[in-house]
């Protein structure tokens, strides 16, 4: 437990000077004011800077003012300022981060889960037909863009619908319309969970796939799995008692550090198919010049970064008995 709080101290200081660091780029690299040039009719200069003055965003007031405000805000009221259009980036931030949770969390499980399971598969049977088949569609996979699959899947989905004449598979929005009780709402959500989800699938579950063949194939060979054939082990059985358990930690590792994709959600995936998460938030904050929001999300995505790499430190002491020692 010292050791988890020792490090959590050192995110924690990380987090806070990141995110300080952040704020001042913000206010170097956007313009808030250029939002209101080009009006017609324009906007006279006193009204902008009067309409920027209450969200702590005028260029009038001196940076450092200006910083220590947003500062004092966070540490005493957790207020994380407004956005560039008056509304709150706390209340921005507490909805879409589930929306992108509810869009990625299922389709990183299942990337994870059928990555490791084809990386035992095919690295057990080492250039068969199997292993180069399973290859051949990991490069495929990891040279496909989002965009290019998601598009496809939209168009194909387009054509089952049409032919089966009816809605099977909802290719954009994030809530259903009037779907009513427990069953009728968990079919509107598969329905328009399950194309993005697909996408997302695709394009990511080759990395675990190629990743935990290769480190199994380097721990197939080794000596203590070798010890446990000679005890009476199957190759199967040694590889997953004991090849396995080692070459899945740098795995679950990577995996403890997609817990900020999770939440801050797939970007283009979001756009592609309409969901109003943490990604298509974040574009929305850099192209509207919001400086709070756009420090906001950098913030959040501190604070996950940090919780995955404790998580990763603590799966590897569970999975390593070697650092438990240590």
């Amino acid at each position: 437990m010292r050791y988890v709080f020792r490090k959590m101290f050192g995110w924690l200081v990380m987090v806070f000077i990141a995110t300080n660091m952040t704020y001042f780029l913000a206010n170097w690299f956007l313009d808030p004011y250029s939002n209101y040039i080009g009006r017609k009719p324009p906007l006279p200069h006193r009204q902008i800077i009067a309409t920027l003055e209450p969200m702590n965003l005028s260029p009038e007031t001196p940076l450092l003012t200006r910083w220590w405000r947003w500062l004092s805000g966070v540490l005493f009221h957790w207020d994380w300022g407004k956005g560039i259009v008056g509304s709150s980036v706390n209340d921005e931030i507490a909805s879409r981060m589930w929306v992108s949770a509810e869009l990625v969390f299922g389709a990183t499980v299942l990337s994870v889960v059928i990555g490791v399971a084809i990386g035992v598969y095919t690295a057990s049977r080492q250039y068969s037909r199997s292993d180069r088949f399973f290859q051949g569609l990991a490069v495929l996979s990891m040279n496909t863009h989002t965009v290019v699959a998601s598009t496809a899947l939209v168009l194909a989905a387009i054509k089952i619908n049409d032919m089966a004449g009816t809605t099977i598979f909802y290719v954009t929005g994030t809530a259903g319309g009037d779907a009513e009780g427990f069953l009728p709402s968990l079919v509107d959500l598969l329905q328009r969970l399950t194309l993005p989800t697909i996408s997302l699938v695709f394009i990511s579950y080759a990395v675990y796939h190629l990743t935990q063949r290769s480190l199994l194939l380097d721990n197939i060979e080794a000596d203590y799995v070798r010890t446990a054939r000679s005890k009476g082990l199957t190759r199967s059985q040694a590889i997953r008692r004991h090849a396995l358990r080692t070459s899945i930690i740098p795995v679950a590792t990577s995996v403890a550090f997609a817990i900020p994709t999770v939440f801050t959600g797939a970007t283009l995936t979001e756009t592609i198919y309409a969901w109003r998460g943490m990604g298509q938030y974040l574009v929305q904050t850099i192209t509207k010049n919001d400086i709070h929001g756009v420090v906001a999300t950098a913030a959040f995505t501190a604070v996950l970064t940090a919780v995955g790499a404790i998580l990763s430190d603590i799966i590897i002491v569970v999975l390593d008995p070697r650092v438990r020692v240590s």
